[in-house]
């Protein structure tokens, strides 16, 4: 199963996708930040990073996409940024009908350290080991979107594996494109 991680955020968006290998073995395939500007409107800041999450869902062809649970925070403009961030790789995943997983904090932390009170660096460090990285993923948001992908993976249904989408579900161009993907991955394993 490949998973995108979301770590929802107006000017700096984590994204990580890592595919599940048998064993609860995960393997990262991709990682990086969609950013956008401070200076520009919030309209356009919301569009520059919708752009980016459709272009990382175009081209990795995840099986489902998690993201960050927005929590309540004191500052309410930050809180706003990441809840609208959050709706959009939402809204791009269910254009695509790509089921979506919400999970919080600290739900993340204890599945990848063991300990739900994690700071950042124990995080980084973790998803470096976990996912046999050379370097600490950097910034912390693209290490928080890969710790997501890695909590989907293991929570029982991610492990599982079970089917993702209704067999009707697809069109057969959809059908015909997800049976390729997951058939090259196969091959790439």
């Amino acid at each position: 199963m490949r998973v995108l991680g979301v770590d929802p955020g107006l000017t700096r968006c984590g994204l990580g996708v890592v595919d599940g290998l048998p064993g609860r073995d995960v393997r990262m395939v991709a990682v990086g930040v969609a950013r956008s500007d401070p200076a520009h409107e919030v309209d356009q800041r919301l569009l520059a990073i919708s752009l980016q999450l459709e272009e990382w869902l175009d081209e990795h062809a995840p099986d489902t996409v998690a993201v960050e649970r927005v929590f309540a925070q004191h500052n309410v403009s930050t809180v706003m940024g990441t809840a609208q961030v959050a709706g959009l790789a939402m809204l791009a995943a269910a254009r695509r009908r790509i089921p979506v997983a919400l999970h919080t904090p600290s739900e993340v932390k204890a599945a990848v350290t063991g300990n739900g009170r994690a700071d950042k660096p124990q995080v980084q460090v973790m998803v470096q080991r976990l996912l046999a990285l050379d370097e600490l993923p950097r910034p912390a948001d693209a290490a928080d979107a890969l710790a997501l992908a890695i909590c989907h993976l293991w929570r029982p249904a991610g492990a599982l594996g079970a089917p993702q989408r209704a067999p009707g579900s697809m069109t057969p161009a959809q059908r015909a494109w997800a049976a390729a993907e997951q058939a090259a991955r196969g091959a790439r394993a």
